[in-house]
């Protein structure tokens, strides 16, 4: 999907640049946690925050927790981090950058939770490698998540999600709290509707999620 792009995009990127974290594609280095979260000692990651709605809303939910967002086209992540700075939080920082690269970015085990929000289907099989949920990055994912850490994966894309519970389980993971109706629910009190979530389910698309830990 070809994105519009921003008006005034570098002015707007460089009023955020302090939550944006700048990676480097040629010379990956790991994050120093402590450096840029001092005071907090549990993180979590969203990978395709798009707008940001989701984040911002844990963020303030949850400001005792440090958040990381990851979002591979520049001009959206920008429109995330005015989200977060409207909003004057200050637990979360941005990555414009690639899901395959984080092993490179952050500590082993540094993750409580990973958040998978509507995440491209690719829906051609000869693309299936390139899904999030494909069971190479989610074994990636794994060496991210703490012991006791969790993914939580929500998309309206039923193949999508299908194809997804076979690929955790593929991966070594254990599924819980499994939903083919999220907003019918017992989990929907308590769940933060994305801007694409909001736009799908208001069309009547039923949204499908789930929690995968690894067993110990």
């Amino acid at each position: 999907m070809r994105v519009r792009k921003r008006k005034n995009g570098d002015a707007r990127r460089a009023a955020c640049a302090d939550l944006i974290i700048p990676v480097d594609k040629e010379n990956l280095s790991e994050i120093p946690l402590s450096e840029i979260y001092p005071e907090h000692k549990s993180f979590r990651i969203e990978i395709g925050c798009g707008k940001g709605a989701f984040i911002t809303g844990m963020a303030a939910r949850e400001p005792d927790i440090a958040f990381f967002a990851v979002e591979r086209v520049g001009d959206v992540i920008v429109v995330a981090a005015e989200k977060t700075k409207a909003a004057e939080l200050h637990n979360v920082r941005f990555l414009n950058c690639d899901a395959a690269w984080l092993p490179s970015l952050f500590p082993a085990h540094c993750f409580d939770r990973i958040y998978l929000n509507f995440s491209d289907p690719w829906p051609k099989d000869r693309h299936a490698k390139r899904r999030l949920t494909y069971r190479k990055m989610l074994e990636l994912f794994a060496g991210l998540l703490t012991p006791d850490g969790r993914i939580e994966f929500k998309t309206d894309n039923r193949p999508l999600f299908d194809f997804s519970l076979e690929e955790f389980r593929a991966a070594g993971y254990t599924l819980e709290n499994v939903t083919y109706d999220l907003h019918a629910s017992e989990w929907a009190e308590n769940n933060i509707v994305t801007e694409y979530e909001a736009n799908f389910s208001a069309k009547g698309f039923k949204i499908n999620r789930l929690e995968a830990f690894l067993a110990k």
